[in-house]
């Protein structure tokens, strides 16, 4: 049976939301937001849950009624930071999901349809996409003539022809985990926001020789990322007519 265990991203404070709550606290039909994707990678089968926090993190902790364990970034400098203060939990056996706690929509079916992929293609990394209408602000899946994945750019640093492309990164990811730690660790900061970005590690990951790939979501909603209290709003409509 193959093991994979989830990493979730919830460290951020959330300055948009104009509150002083953790961003992921904010509630989504009466739960915290992170709740729901911490249920999504346990239905989906991940074996481990492990929660990355910082801002008023001890907060964080209390609120989350499931059972996960807890790493702490106690300095927000970026993604791929984030993922490294867990580093001492992920081990390199299996697969190692990357997913956000500010996206309560994504489903497990989605997950575990992403880690099928990574599976059967024997990726380092597998990309969770979307296809959007606009797709400003968004980094961008840049793929060669035969739809093969070449890189990530992101929306700041795109040319004119990559600003076309609609296909986008979500932010959520499955990882080869040996591939990942290996990746950690050459991280840098060499960039105009003095942060380690997740992102670098796939093209770290791709220079090693390792296949990467992406998958487009079904639904687009799935990926919707809470940041503002309309998106909050738009997230509750959602996850309210999914009952009906």
């Amino acid at each position: 049976m193959d093991k994979f265990k989830a990493v979730i991203l919830a460290a951020g404070k959330g300055t948009r939301m104009q509150s002083d709550l953790p961003k992921v606290l904010h509630k989504v039909d009466g739960k915290p937001m992170v709740h729901y994707t911490i249920q999504a990678a346990k239905d989906a089968g991940a074996t481990d849950v492990i929660v990355i926090v910082g801002y008023q993190g001890q907060l964080v902790k209390r609120e989350i009624v499931d059972y996960v364990e807890f790493a702490e970034q106690r300095e927000q400098l970026g993604t791929g930071h984030a993922v490294k203060c867990a580093q001492s939990l992920l081990g390199n056996d299996g697969d190692v999901i990357v997913l956000c706690g500010d996206t309560p929509l994504i489903t497990a079916d989605t997950i575990h349809k992403l880690y099928e992929k990574h599976k059967h293609e024997s990726n380092g990394v597998t990309v969770l996409s979307a296809i959007m209408d606009d797709p400003t602000g968004y980094g961008r899946i840049i793929r060669d003539d035969d739809g093969n994945f070449l890189k990530i750019v992101e929306h700041k640093d795109c040319t004119e022809e990559e600003l076309e492309v609609k296909e986008i990164n979500s932010g959520m990811y499955v990882f080869n985990a040996e591939a990942l730690n290996a990746s950690l660790g050459l991280l840098t900061n060499d960039n105009a926001q003095g942060e380690y970005y997740l992102t670098d590690t796939v093209s770290i990951i791709k220079n090693a020789g390792l296949k990467i790939n992406a998958l487009p979501v079904e639904d687009n909603n799935e990926i919707l990322g809470v940041n503002t209290i309309a998106q909050l709003e738009e997230a509750e409509a959602i996850m309210q007519a999914r009952k009906e």
